[in-house]
């Protein structure tokens, strides 16, 4: 897995203070960290909205991967992390929304909290792309 290493940063706080990048591409390998719903003001984005949290979560982390030269298409496996386990017709029709045509490997697990109370739901991501 030769190459450069390249991360993208989205200037949360949590980044420096935990010391974590948004996403991560060394070769034609990518990992997007657990991304939770922020709006562009850095506040939880649709409290209480199961399906636009997942969304938002979506835009960001195809955000990332465009930072690291990739598409949200290079998506291999995605991870729900959720609160309430009762909500996954919403989270999985985001889900849908976004990787109908190119469907990655994925699971959804119930958690009991996130650090931030108002998300619902905290998704990462690994990309593959077809070049270096």
């Amino acid at each position: 897995m030769g190459g450069t290493t390249r991360r993208s940063f989205t200037g949360a706080s949590w980044e420096n203070q935990v010391g974590y990048c948004r996403a991560i591409r060394r070769g034609n390998l990518a990992w997007v960290t657990g991304t939770v719903a922020l709006g562009a003001n850095g506040e939880p984005f649709a409290i209480g909205d199961p399906e636009a949290q997942a969304r938002r979560c979506f835009e960001i982390i195809a955000a990332a991967l465009a930072d690291v030269g990739g598409t949200i298409e290079d998506v291999v496996r995605t991870r729900m992390f959720v609160t309430d386990i009762d909500h996954w017709e919403a989270f999985g029709r985001a889900h849908a929304a976004v990787f109908r045509d190119h469907p990655p490997a994925t699971t959804m697990v119930e958690i009991s909290r996130f650090i931030g109370q108002d998300f619902l739901i905290e998704i990462e991501a690994d990309a593959c792309f077809d070049t270096d």
